[in-house]
């Protein structure tokens, strides 16, 4: 319960004078309060039926369908604003891509739809552009998508190994290929399950090896492409090429329905795309930024259990798009706190809280 005088008590007396005076000009909503319900939704996870009961329990009668059609509405009207983003992060010479599930209403059940987001991310290598997310929903995760969604994109792309993105990487590909580089965390993922459920000596010992990788790494998040390269080949590199050598001796010893052979084989089988990192300091260790952009999504699900049609997740990727890239570029102001400066070269003090990082955006 909220002591009237705190800020938050003060807030809901605010927020409903607020809808209180919308309401008496006649029930046409301002800015203020369709961004309150499209960050309610779509950021802090609350489905349109829970806002409902909040506004009722304020005294505000907003049906749910008014609030749908205001949601409807506006990813109409900001899809001038997803357009240009989405142009931003197609210009880019490196993004991350990752995709999550989506439930989705259709005739007579429940499918899987997916919300693919790609993001373009430059502070761990020193750029000072202001990073972004698109989202793209489509109704199934078949490998036609992200080739159109790509279609005119060149350049680097950090993701996981899943086939629909080989497509991007042939050479023939117009109007060229799409260099990959693979994702050390997911790699690294497949022997931390089995070394945190099985306690298995290789798995353990195979995550010890990758963390001192990613440890180099933080010595150079923020930094320019050639002093990232400089660094790599003299600490890393000797590194890799030890980890390899040890990875193949011991798959050796493994049958191939071994969990241990299938984790060791998920990098060895792609070990081009994973060392690439060596030769180019622009492209980073993980595609942890893309994981950052659609793990909200995941979250959001348990609230909101599905998307109401096709049209609706349609929608969510618009709105996405600009939520995440505020949510980017707030990020991008306190990104490596522990370095307390930018690749602009101004100063922040560390910040501790997101809250605190959305507010300085």
């Amino acid at each position: 319960m909220c002591v009237s005088g705190s800020p938050a008590g003060l807030a809901i007396r605010s927020c409903r004078h607020r809808l209180l005076r919308i309401r008496s000009r006649g029930g046409r909503a301002s800015a203020h309060l369709l961004a309150d319900v499209l960050f309610g939704k779509f950021a802090a996870l609350l489905p349109l039926n829970r806002q409902s009961g909040i506004y009722a329990g304020e005294g505000v009668d907003l049906d749910v369908s008014t609030l749908a059609d205001w949601v409807g509405a506006c990813a109409a009207t900001l899809e001038p604003l997803r357009g240009a983003i989405a142009r931003h992060v197609l210009t880019a010479e490196r993004i991350h891509a990752d995709d999550t599930t989506v439930p989705a209403l259709a005739k007579g059940r429940c499918a899987t739809g997916r919300l693919w987001a790609y993001v373009r991310d430059d502070t761990r290598v020193g750029g000072g552009v202001t990073p972004a997310a698109l989202y793209h929903y489509t109704a199934n995760r078949d490998g036609i998508h992200p080739l159109n969604h790509l279609a005119s994109y060149t350049g680097i792309m950090r993701a996981d190994a899943y086939a629909g993105y080989n497509g991007l990487y042939v050479a023939e590909r117009k109007p060229g290929p799409i260099i990959e580089a693979g994702c050390w965390a997911h790699g690294r993922r497949k022997f931390f399950e089995l070394a945190d459920l099985r306690k298995a000596p290789v798995a353990i010992e195979a995550v010890k090896r990758i963390d001192e990788l990613f440890a180099i790494e933080r010595t150079i998040n923020g930094q320019l492409p050639d002093r990232r390269r400089e660094v790599r080949q003299a600490c890393a590199r000797p590194l890799v090429g030890d980890l390899e050598r040890w990875l193949r001796q011991e798959r050796k010893k493994l049958s191939s329905r071994n969990p241990l052979a299938k984790a060791i084989d998920y990098s060895l089988k792609r070990w081009a795309a994973m060392t690439r990192f060596l030769e180019d300091g622009r492209i980073c260790l993980s595609s942890n930024a893309a994981e950052r952009a659609v793990r909200g999504i995941a979250v959001g699900r348990r609230n909101w259990i599905f998307c109401g049609s096709d049209a609706g997740g349609q929608r969510a990727a618009v709105i996405y798009t600009l939520i995440e890239t505020c949510l980017c570029r707030a990020w991008h102001r306190a990104v490596y706190a522990d370095c307390r400066t930018m690749p602009n070269g101004l100063v922040f003090p560390r910040i501790r809280r997101d809250r605190d990082v959305i507010g300085s955006a």
